[in-house]
């Protein structure tokens, strides 16, 4: 009978602190793993994003009360307070906020005035501490959008095998040994309807359209057809390679 009290009195101790918000830490790095998903079924990027957006990675430190994510176009600092039934608020400059909680594996974001309701999952990307804001998410993107090898069917380089790696790097393909995805911003606004990407040789890049078709990857030379003072607005001109994923 005793052991039997005893048990019951360890059962409500334990189950008042799960309760307990500030005993549910969700410090650590969270990413967008719905977004990366879609991607990875090879489409349009950029609708994949927009559909399970718009934020794109939190960075949480519940020692430090600072709770910060990425859009991919801006970085937005917030204040981290614990809130009754395991929410915690995050409040920003400028007086908004957003609720964040546990259910399960994921965190969620509460639908709120200016974003619509996300999750996330803890990233499984191991890099250094100081890993700017969003890098986890790119590194994982870049895997799953673009990972294994691809091979040059038509283009400059015709036959190559080519890799693209998590970190930028670009292995293969013909005058260009960097890449970077555009996933938000001023790239976003001049490509329009279309996905780009910039291709680099050591100091010197230019920005491409890319259209992905399941397992083909068209890369094409990007146009402008603004006026010299006027943003530039890309479409695509010349296709200068056709890569092929080797399943």
């Amino acid at each position: 009978m005793r052991n039997a009290l005893a048990m019951s009195l360890l059962a409500i101790f334990l189950g008042g602190c799960a309760s307990d918000p500030a005993s549910r830490d969700i410090s650590g790095v969270w990413i967008n793993q719905a977004a990366i998903d879609e991607a990875a079924k090879g489409g349009n990027l950029r609708e994949a994003l927009l559909a399970n957006g718009p934020n794109l990675e939190w960075s949480i430190d519940s020692q430090t009360a600072k709770a910060n994510y990425t859009n991919g176009f801006e970085w937005v600092e917030g204040k981290l307070m614990p809130e009754k039934d395991g929410v915690w608020q995050v409040s920003f400059y400028g007086g908004t906020s957003t609720d964040l909680s546990i259910s399960g594996n994921q965190l969620i974001q509460a639908a709120s005035d200016d974003d619509p309701r996300q999750s996330f999952m803890r990233s499984g990307v191991n890099l250094a501490s100081d890993a700017p804001l969003g890098t986890h998410f790119e590194h994982a993107l870049k895997s799953a959008y673009l990972g294994g090898q691809w091979r040059v069917v038509s283009g400059k380089g015709q036959g190559n095998q080519v890799t693209f790696l998590a970190d930028g790097q670009v292995k293969g393909l013909p005058d260009a040994n960097a890449y970077a995805l555009c996933l938000a911003g001023d790239c976003a606004s001049m490509s329009g309807e279309y996905d780009s990407l910039w291709l680099q040789q050591d100091e010197v890049g230019a920005a491409h359209i890319f259209v992905r078709k399941g397992p083909q990857l068209e890369i094409f030379q990007a146009l402008d057809s603004a006026k010299p003072d006027e943003m530039p607005q890309l479409y695509p001109g010349k296709r200068e390679w056709l890569l092929e994923k080797q399943l």
